[in-house]
């Protein structure tokens, strides 16, 4: 299987400019290849002869998925800026406070970075764990449960502030991942890529449990068993 980039793409185009574009037998487009063709409206075709019968009867639907696709994509990638700043903004109000707290939560969001930049390069840099009791490296990537819950008796504590600004930050991770769930379920053809990308979402909500953790009991674990 032969991967197409944007890059090939762009230096075609450089050579000589064309408005459709075959996708011979064996090929693949990666994400960053398919967006750069549909950012120009340059029309995609399979030029495959065993798919050229009946074209007609599947020439609309494809277009309608691409379109969807696309959307959805463009989506993610929204959200995703949008929680790149709620991590900034996480770690400006801390700043004040904690200031290893502030560049522990700087340090996550650029790893977290990387999910974005996975949808041009198809692939994702692993992230490190730091293990604990309740969390360790083989469930690192799993949807675990927060270690406690957050009520309003942890904002009368003497570092309640610190730890509602990560759960805040914790919940709107776990409202992208909801998202990425119901967007690309019946994605088949990348479904293992968006698996390992859920997978990292999972990562950064247990790294923010970690540090709630941290904060609320020190170097115990506060998961509930």
């Amino acid at each position: 299987m032969k991967f197409i980039t944007e890059e090939d793409l762009r230096d075609l185009f450089r050579k000589e400019p064309f408005t459709t574009y075959a996708i011979k037998a064996g090929e693949r487009l990666t994400p960053g290849g398919r967006q750069f063709l549909l950012d120009r409206g340059i029309n995609m075709v399979e030029d495959d002869p065993s798919m050229k019968k009946g074209t007609e009867d599947i020439k609309e639907p494809s277009k309608e998925i691409e379109t969807k696709d696309h959307w959805k994509k463009k989506m993610f990638y929204w959200k995703m800026k949008s929680m790149e700043a709620l991590f900034l903004m996480t770690a400006e109000e801390l700043l004040s406070r904690d200031i290893l707290l502030a560049q522990s939560v700087i340090h996550l969001g650029k790893q977290f970075s990387n999910i974005k930049n996975g949808l041009q390069t198809n692939a994702i840099e692993t992230f490190g764990c730091k293990e604990c009791i309740g969390i360790k490296s083989d469930n690192f990537f799993d949807d675990l449960d927060d270690c406690f819950e957050i009520t309003e008796f942890h904002i009368q504590l003497e570092k309640g502030r610190a730890i509602i600004l990560l759960h805040r930050l914790r919940c709107a991770l776990r409202e992208l991942e909801a998202f990425l769930l119901e967007a690309f379920e019946n994605n088949d053809s990348e479904n293992e890529f968006y698996k390992e990308m859920i997978g990292k979402v999972h990562q950064s909500i247990n790294a923010l449990s970690q540090m709630i953790c941290s904060i609320f009991g020190g170097k115990r674990c506060q998961r509930e068993r």
